[in-house]
């Protein structure tokens, strides 16, 4: 892949695929005013029913499930351990793979039940029409958790997009987590009045791109989220992380929007802050990495997991 694939994937995902960067040799221009911004830049059906490759029943080997859940399939992966459970949420425009090289070392260093899983429209899931909504993907989360039989004990593992169903998810479902760690992470602090309309006119050129293919998967996406963005963001700005779950807080050192200052500090000031807002909230910089921090990091990553699972059972 590309230096500049690889940067404008990871703009995608942050940005719920809404805030692309379009990149002009790594720098960003003004966006509207005298900063600079970026401009480059339900209801669950029956059982779970598993199909897998064989020696999916031998431990350590991952088996596949597919859940339904308000008419469409859903791709978990579960390498299945003992005691908890640690589910990994991938970011924006990614499925399951994401994690594919560290979940071997999780279960082998935790001993813990590991779920990967594909959102809609992503990876082995059926697409879901119409605008992507928050609301629906923690359904399909918890749906999915609660056919394979895991409705506590949870240690909910997020990279950035995946920080908007945390969020929601930890808000509607505490007892079902015993901790979190947010991986440069989509956080409420973040999605200001002043920010989103930032965001908004950044990506309104790749938006327009995107329409004129629509079935690619990743266009796709793009459109969903940029349905109702604004009114859905206002929304997530005001949702809190509930005191009773633990949180580790890890941001990237040059942060998504690396090629703006303005918008990198307010990155930044956005998980400091989140970090600051309650109890049993540890901020951590993953030094040395862009947004792609499980790739860039994964040893940062894996420890901070283990340190979360150990302490909390």
């Amino acid at each position: 892949m590309s230096r500049t694939t690889h940067k404008h994937r990871s703009t995608y995902r942050v940005l719920s695929a809404l805030a692309l960067l379009t990149l002009t040799a790594g720098a960003v221009t003004a966006c509207g005013d005298k900063d600079s911004a970026p401009e480059h830049a339900a209801s669950s059906s029956s059982s779970a029913k598993a199909s897998s490759s064989s020696g999916a029943g031998q431990s350590g080997v991952s088996k596949l499930h597919m859940i339904t859940n308000d008419g469409h399939r859903l791709a978990f992966h579960v390498t299945q351990g003992n005691g908890h459970t640690i589910v990994l949420d991938s970011g924006g425009g990614e499925d399951s793979s994401q994690w594919k090289d560290l979940v071997p070392k999780l279960h082998a260093e935790t001993g813990a039940t590991v779920i990967t899983y594909d959102r809609a429209g992503l990876g082995k899931s059926d697409v879901v029409p119409g605008a992507w909504k928050v609301e629906s993907a923690v359904s399909d989360l918890k749906s999915g958790l609660a056919q394979l039989g895991v409705t506590k004990n949870v240690t909910l593992v997020s990279h950035s997009q995946a920080g908007e169903i945390a969020s929601y998810f930890a808000k509607d479902n505490p007892k079902m987590l015993s901790g979190a760690v947010l991986v440069d992470a989509n956080l409420p602090p973040f999605f200001t009045d002043e920010e989103i309309p930032r965001l908004v006119a950044a990506s309104q050129p790749q938006v327009d791109a995107a329409k004129k293919d629509p079935d690619k998967p990743e266009n796709r996406e793009i459109i969903s989220t940029a349905e109702g963005f604004a009114p859905a963001h206002k929304a997530f700005h005001k949702v809190t992380w509930p005191d009773a779950v633990p949180a580790t807080v890890i941001v990237s050192e040059k942060t998504p929007l690396d090629g703006s200052p303005a918008d990198a500090q307010r990155w930044r000031d956005a998980a400091a802050t989140f970090a600051q807002d309650g109890p049993n909230r540890t901020l951590v910089t993953a030094k040395g990495s862009s947004h792609e921090v499980p790739k860039d990091r994964p040893d940062l990553v894996l420890k901070k997991i283990e340190d979360m699972a150990a302490t909390r059972h």
